[in-house]
């Protein structure tokens, strides 16, 4: 297999804790269910805390061992779905990284970047039209920014 086939098929899948990142997830196994040949990486970013957040570095280490605990179980909850619908589990990784987020649509493309993931997938954020319009959303900014790169936006 050439390298522009095998980047071709690599898929990172962003995802948060939300019932559209679960149906963003499971639309990818069921759309490719029994096609071979395609890697996919589950990417949460966890953003980094403003340094003031909390009273002590202690704490920080405290909050951030409990929530990558939590986000480590959500990752392996999502994996299991694309397992399930039929990847072979080496196929299918997970990641979750600290970093500071100005934009968490910036930080989950710097992410692909990193790893040349050559599909997008994000789950559509539940936001009303006029809150997107104010805030924007992670996947309309995404689709605006994103180059080189398909983007799968799941409802």
């Amino acid at each position: 297999m050439d390298t522009d086939n095998k980047y071709n098929r690599n898929i990172l899948i962003a995802v948060d804790e939300s019932e559209n990142a679960r149906r963003a997830v499971s639309y990818v196994g069921q759309f490719l269910s029994g096609l071979k040949g395609f890697k996919v990486l589950i990417l949460h970013v966890i953003p980094e805390p403003e340094e003031d957040y909390f009273p002590n570095p202690a704490e920080k280490d405290k909050w951030l061992n409990t929530h990558k605990q939590k986000i480590d179980d959500m990752l392996e909850r999502y994996r299991e779905i694309l397992i399930n619908e039929g990847f072979d589990p080496q196929d299918v990784s997970v990641q979750s990284t600290l970093r500071y987020c100005p934009s968490m649509a910036k930080c989950i493309l710097a992410e692909r970047d990193q790893t040349e993931y050559s599909t997008i997938v994000v789950g559509r954020q539940g936001l009303s039209r006029s809150e997107e319009f104010l805030f924007g959303s992670v996947s309309s900014k995404i689709v605006n920014h994103a180059r080189d790169c398909t983007v799968w936006v799941v409802e």
